[in-house]
């Protein structure tokens, strides 16, 4: 499990102050860029010249309302590694441990060259694995 600490912003919400409800999925990738740094690759997926990782499925549930403000815990769990991609389940916390909101994704590794399928390079998977 990694977990990292995001706080809410007043341009993320609707004029009643809570966030607007696909805010919480740029929460979410900042949580999952900080746990792509923490694996400390070789290799920058986000600017590599041979992969990428795009999202291949994102869905969310929500619990309690988000607010300007908050400081959410975002809790992430490798929950599935297959040969070309890999699951991600997110938890998130607002003040007190409140469980605010869960989701998932999808991430498929693709070739940057031609947007094919392509198995995860080993040490991705080998850190990913030590998550699982």
């Amino acid at each position: 499990m990694f977990t990292t600490k995001i706080k809410t912003h007043f341009f993320d919400a609707d004029p009643a102050g809570i966030i607007f409800f696909g805010n919480l999925f740029k929460y979410l990738h900042a949580a999952y860029e900080d746990f792509m740094k923490s694996l400390n690759l070789k290799r920058d997926f986000f600017f590599d010249d041979d992969y990428v990782l795009p999202i291949l499925h994102a869905e969310a549930d929500y619990f309690l309302p988000l607010k300007v403000g908050d400081e959410l815990k975002i809790e992430i769990h490798v929950t599935k590694i297959k040969k070309s991609s890999f699951e991600l389940s997110y938890k998130v916390y607002r003040q007190k441990n409140e469980l605010a909101a869960t989701a998932k994704t999808v991430h498929v590794c693709v070739s940057k060259n031609n947007f094919k399928k392509s198995e995860l390079p080993k040490e991705l998977y080998d850190k990913l694995k030590n998550h699982l």
